[in-house]
């Protein structure tokens, strides 16, 4: 997780909760592409045309993928998994 100051936290989440909301809205067949939208713009905006910078930003999405996994699905299967039992 990249553990910023609690002070950025509060800032981003104050611009971040009205796209959160908005996104809410959104029809299951909608939402994945706009959440696709909405990073690539982010991305876009921010890394300058360059292998180095595409290659860092295809760094970062590698890193967020990773972390909702450890922190999101995984604990979501360990609490299935004790619900149901394992596969095994």
């Amino acid at each position: 997780m990249p553990y910023i100051k609690k002070e950025e936290r509060q800032e981003l989440d104050k611009l971040l909760q009205p796209l959160i909301d908005l996104l809410k809205t959104k029809g299951t067949e909608e939402v994945d592409g706009q959440i696709n939208c909405t990073f690539t713009k982010v991305l876009a905006s921010l890394y300058k045309p360059r292998y180095f910078n595409y290659n860092r930003a295809m760094g970062v999405l590698e890193c967020i993928k990773q972390e909702f996994y450890r922190r999101v699905v995984a604990p979501y299967e360990d609490k299935k998994k004790e619900e149901n039992g394992d596969v095994y």
